[in-house]
Order: C-alpha cells, then sequence, then structure tokens
C-alpha cells in the first residue's frame, strides 16, 4: 500500500499533539499562559513598587494642611517646588550629601580593589583550605556582622562616629558580596592567558593588573553599583556607628530632621527629603541597570 500525504501527516500531528500535552498544553493555551503570567507580574510590581512610590511623590507635592494625612490623593495645590527648597535650606541636605559621599566613595573602593584581588586568588588555587577561605569570604551574605561586637571595635579603635570608622565597617559588611559575583565570574574566565603571561616573566601584580582587572570590568560595574546602592540606603550601622559624631550621611540625617520638631507630622517636608535622597540613585540604577543585569548572570553563574 503507497502512503500518501495525507496518510504521513496523521502520525506527525499525534506526535505534536502528545508533545503539546507534555509541555502543558497547545500553543494558544501556552501563549495565554504566558500572558497571564506577565499581567499578573506587572500587577504585583504596580503594588509593591509603584503604590509606595506613588504615595512618596504625592505627599511631597502637597501643602502640610494636606499631607497631614498621607493618602494616594493628587495635591490641590503644587507644592513639591517650596517644599524641597525648605529641605535643603533647614535639613543639611547638603552637609549630609557630603558625608555620604565621604563615606560610600572610599567604602567601594577599597571594596573593589581588594574584593576582586582576593577573588581573583580564591578563584584560581584549589584545595580544601581554599574552599574554606571562601565560605569564609562569603558568610557575611548570610550572617549580618553583631552590632554590639562592631561598635565595641570600632569604639576601641578611636574610631567611633569618623567616617574612616564607618568606611571600615562598610568594608566588612559588603565584602562578601563582592567575592561572590566576582569569584564566580573569574572561574569562567580562560586560564591560558595567564599561563602565557607567567611563562613571559610577568609578576603577580602585573599579571593582575593588566591581564585579569581589565576582563573584570563588567562584573566590578556590577559589584560597585549594587554595593553603592546598599550603603547610600543604610542608616542601621550608621547609627551606632556615627550617632553624635561630626560627620553624618543622608538617611542618618533624615532620622535626624524627622524627629525635629518643625518635622513632627510635617509628611510633605519628610517625603521631600525622600526624594532629595533617593533621586542620585535611581538616576544611577536607571543608567546602569543593564549592567547590573549582565554583570548578575555571568558572574554568579559558573
Amino acid at each position: 500500500m503507497t502512503a500518501t500525504p495525507a496518510t504521513l501527516a496523521a502520525p506527525a500531528a499525534t506526535t505534536r499533539r502528545a508533545v503539546d500535552r507534555r509541555r502543558g498544553g497547545t500553543p494558544g493555551r501556552r501563549t495565554a499562559g504566558r500572558v497571564l503570567h506577565d499581567v499578573v507580574v506587572v500587577l504585583l510590581a504596580a503594588v509593591v513598587v509603584g503604590v509606595p512610590l506613588w504615595l512618596v511623590l504625592v505627599t511631597a507635592s502637597k501643602t502640610t494642611a494636606e499631607a497631614a494625612r498621607p493618602d494616594l490623593s493628587l495635591p490641590t495645590e503644587l507644592a513639591l517646588g517650596d517644599n524641597l527648597r525648605q529641605v535643603i535650606d533647614q535639613g543639611e541636605v547638603l552637609l549630609a550629601l557630603g558625608g555620604s559621599l565621604l563615606v560610600t566613595v572610599p567604602a567601594v573602593v577599597l571594596l573593589l580593589v581588594l574584593g576582586s584581588a582576593a577573588s581573583w586568588v580564591l578563584a584560581r588555587r584549589t584545595g580544601r583550605w581554599n574552599a574554606v577561605l571562601y565560605t569564609v569570604g562569603i558568610s557575611s551574605i548570610v550572617l549580618p556582622p553583631a552590632v554590639i561586637t562592631t561598635v565595641l571595635t570600632v569604639r576601641s579603635l578611636g574610631l567611633q562616629g569618623t567616617a574612616p570608622g564607618m568606611v571600615g565597617v562598610y568594608t566588612g559588611m559588603f565584602m562578601g558580596t563582592v567575592i561572590f559575583f566576582v569569584t564566580g565570574f573569574v572561574r569562567n574566565l580562560p586560564i591560558e592567558l595567564e599561563e602565557a603571561a607567567r611563562l613571559d616573566g610577568t609578576t603577580p601584580f602585573q599579571l593582575f593588573t593588566r591581564i585579569v582587572l581589565p576582563m573584570l570590568r563588567p562584573v566590578i560595574a556590577t559589584a560597585a553599583i549594587l554595593t553603592t546602592l546598599s550603603i547610600w540606603n543604610e542608616v542601621f550601622y550608621t547609627f551606632f556607628v556615627l550617632g553624635g559624631g561630626d560627620t553624618t550621611t543622608l538617611p542618618l540625617n533624615l532620622y535626624k530632621v524627622a524627629s525635629a520638631a518643625q518635622y513632627v507630622n510635617n509628611w510633605n517636608l519628610i517625603f521631600a527629603y525622600v526624594v532629595l535622597m533617593s533621586l542620585p540613585m535611581i538616576i544611577v540604577f536607571a543608567v546602569a541597570q543593564r549592567r547590573i543585569i549582565s554583570g548578575v548572570t555571568s558572574g554568579a553563574v559558573k
């Protein structure tokens, strides 16, 4: 019996239907499922992120009387400019901005330099002790430092209330994050380049600075952005280390400002301060979000 196109197509169609059932339905059902999934994700993001952001913006744009009870309604009179000017004039925002930069920039530089060097050594060496060192290095991701021990150590070193003390605390806190990302990235780099450089008589320092470090730029950019965002918005350890000193940061100063008599229940001024404090990091994240995603996917997966 000669096979016709119709008889040949029937088994193929049966096979496709079987495959579709194993994959979770027909192509039309799978498309509808993906659309539903995307809609649910967008709605959740709108609720979790959009609603608080909208509350901050509209409250910062209201007058003191209208913002007495924060809600999602639009302001009847736009007062965002006046609120921002009042916060800048009376809230010592520029002083706190300088303190945040004085703490954030050195801490991020130390994290990238020390973390990338340690990650290179941990990624290229093998052995039981090397695995132990790597585990200890990334332990700060899941084991936050003890507050009392940290404060007592900083105080015993004479760094209580100073920017160098806060830089040292942040360097220790976020070193595990840098080591985690950079070590995974280094393990994916070809070792043949380093071996060829060693044969040419390159010293370890030259090998790291001239060969390895340029190849680490994507993951270093990601680590820099993530640690900058974390340090910029951190207030818990800042309160214990810098509290009572001359140096202050934007989050710590926000706490002081919100506790002042003229700011109590003045939600429009408090949220205006939040807008000013968040604006630099929002710009950084919006500009560098692609680098964050690419660095995370390349550095966290071996």
